[in-house]
């Protein structure tokens, strides 16, 4: 992109159903994306495994809410044996790291005896959030911060949970392929809705907020409306 490109610009174009990326992890140039087809997470239809079930029940890892926003973008852009190169450069790093500061940026983190060791992070926007990429150091870190993610936006009454792109990790969870049509009609009734991302209560949502407890998420992403 050769032209200004701030935290503005960078909303505008998640209204426009696009999103910018990079061809490596190196390679200072950001381009946008606009896919023909284009993943998405039903809130309502969410699925868990038996196993996940019992971590998330246990509450095996304490899950926070963007206590570690920029951290969890570092550790998304690691290269890990099954993703040898990633998309998040420098200037990736620091557009979403200037829209965390401006709470349209949110990361959910799982932690384990003090350490940060999954979770993910994206962009909030009225009804809808735009998953934007997760890790994982220890089995199922991840997977539990996709269902906390899950059980606010639920909570909260998004409409939209964006992937961006259907991939076999997702599928498990239920994710669906659309076209850009129908993507496009979800976008702009997530869009309709005002819908607040530490709407949970309390202080839930600000920085070193700890999510609910297990069995309340288990709860929440077992319901349907």
């Amino acid at each position: 992109m050769s032209r200004v490109f701030g935290p503005k610009e960078l909303l505008d174009c998640y209204r426009r159903g696009v999103f910018p990326m990079a061809d490596d992890r190196d390679d200072p140039r950001l381009f946008l994306v606009d896919p023909d087809l284009r993943g998405v997470l039903p809130l309502d239809g969410f699925r868990v495994s038996k196993s996940l079930r019992k971590t998330i029940r246990q509450d095996v890892f304490e899950v926070r809410i963007n206590t570690a926003f920029s951290r969890v973008m570092e550790l998304c852009a690691e290269a890990a044996p099954d993703r040898p190169s990633t998309w998040i450069n420098s200037p990736i790093l620091n557009l979403y790291s200037a829209l965390h500061r401006l709470g349209h940026a949110h990361s959910v983190e799982s932690w384990f005896d003090g350490e940060l060791v999954g979770g993910l992070y994206g962009v909030s926007l009225k009804g809808a959030f735009f998953g934007e990429s997760m890790f994982s150091r220890v089995t199922d870190a991840s997977k539990v911060a996709l269902a906390h993610l899950v059980a606010r936006l639920k909570h909260s009454g998004y409409l939209l949970l964006d992937t961006q792109f259907v991939t076999p990790h997702l599928l498990g969870f239920g994710v669906e392929e659309i076209g850009r049509e129908e993507f496009q009609l979800r976008l702009a009734a997530a869009l309709e809705v005002d819908a607040q991302f530490g709407s949970t209560g309390g202080a839930a949502g600000a920085a070193g907020a700890a999510a609910w407890a297990g069995v309340d998420v288990l709860q929440l992403i077992t319901q349907t409306s």
